[in-house]
């Protein structure tokens, strides 16, 4: 089977216990993540072939977290080395009326300092199927911004399938450029976008009508979003389907899951009522490992491949840390309709 090859920066992640706030705890717990690690392991722990590509330095914690990725059977071959450090970002777990909160300290770490021109993706793209990347690559740095696109570029021309899930963070833009100047041209080499309520209005300013992402009171509409879908098509000749993850959030530890993809059509998949959140952080990443397995996996049948990413991300907030740690077949039986929890023995 041919390989899944993903680009961006994997931190170290450093978690309050529980519910405890960072000014009333003693100990942090260390794991790693970030969103195109996340979705590698994902595709790894599915059983298509997946290859990370970073730049990380040459020391112990560079080598603790190629150790993680490599845990999980991910391909770390073509990891860069260099640079000066590990970007690392510090959580707060909510609970009820309070959110979760995170503390980026990324700041000059080694991806950040990449250079044009320092990898060679047509070797990297030697049999590869799908390349996929997120907007937190490009704003990290310009020069992060720059090598995602020279690996955009390549996929294109070699022919492998381009997808970007949108992730847009407000407090990564800091280099002197916009989501709304640097994703356009991105985009425009992308077949699969992903995104959720807010990413398309925040960096292309198409959003649905009547639509308020901090007033959904558990409920989002998928049929709200078909526009959304539509107009980001049309901005976007070349991309073949555009699924939006619709969150309603009645607290922390309680939201609605669900999704929309729209291809020939509009696809709408069940709803989850996910009732006691265990960690809703890489819940994006877990639904994009999810699709790019079902779309490999269910060429023909879009809707099955939306739905498996639903489920698997739904899967994702009962485990702790970014990484989505099910099996398929965990998957495939919430899809059947067994969310029942029961022992299995």
């Amino acid at each position: 089977m041919k390989k899944v090859v993903t680009f961006g920066e994997i931190m170290l992640r450093l978690a309050t216990p529980g519910y405890q706030r960072f000014i009333q705890s003693t100990n942090l717990n260390a794991t790693f993540g970030g969103g195109e690690a996340n979705v590698a392991v994902s595709l790894a722990n599915y059983g298509i072939p997946a290859q990370f590509i970073t730049r990380l330095p040459q020391n112990d914690i560079g080598d603790w977290a190629i150790s993680e990725l490599r845990k999980y059977n991910v391909d770390t071959q073509a990891i860069l080395r260099g640079g000066e450090r590990v970007g690392i970002y510090f959580l707060e777990t909510g609970a009820v009326a309070r959110p979760s909160k995170v503390v980026y300290d990324r700041a000059h770490s080694s991806i950040a300092t990449i250079q044009p021109g320092s990898i060679n993706w047509d070797e990297v793209f030697e049999g590869a199927q799908w390349f996929h990347w997120t907007g937190i690559t490009p704003a990290i740095s310009q020069e992060a911004a720059d090598v995602c696109l020279e690996a955009i570029q390549a996929a294109n021309r070699l022919g492998i399938t381009v997808s970007c899930d949108l992730n847009y963070r407000k407090n990564l833009w800091k280099y002197g450029k916009t989501a709304s100047e640097v994703m356009p041209a991105l985009v425009e080499g992308c077949d699969v976008i992903l995104g959720n309520e807010e990413d398309a209005e925040k960096v292309f300013g198409i959003k649905p009508e009547g639509f308020d992402v901090t007033q959904t009171k558990g409920h989002v509409d998928s049929a709200a979003f078909e526009s959304v879908c539509v107009q980001l098509k049309k901005r976007f000749p070349r991309t073949k389907k555009v699924i939006i993850t619709l969150r309603g959030s009645i607290n922390a530890n309680h939201n609605t899951w669900g999704g929309c993809l729209h291809s020939d059509r509009l696809y709408e998949s069940r709803r989850y009522d996910i009732t006691h959140i265990v960690d809703r952080v890489g819940g994006g990443d877990s639904f994009m490992g999810g699709l790019i397995y079902g779309l490999i996996s269910y060429p023909q049948d879009d809707q099955k491949a939306l739905d498996f990413a639903i489920a698997a991300s739904c899967l994702k907030h009962t485990v702790y840390g970014d990484f989505n740690l099910v099996s398929v077949k965990e998957v495939e039986g919430l899809m059947g309709g067994d969310g029942s929890g029961r022992v299995s023995r």
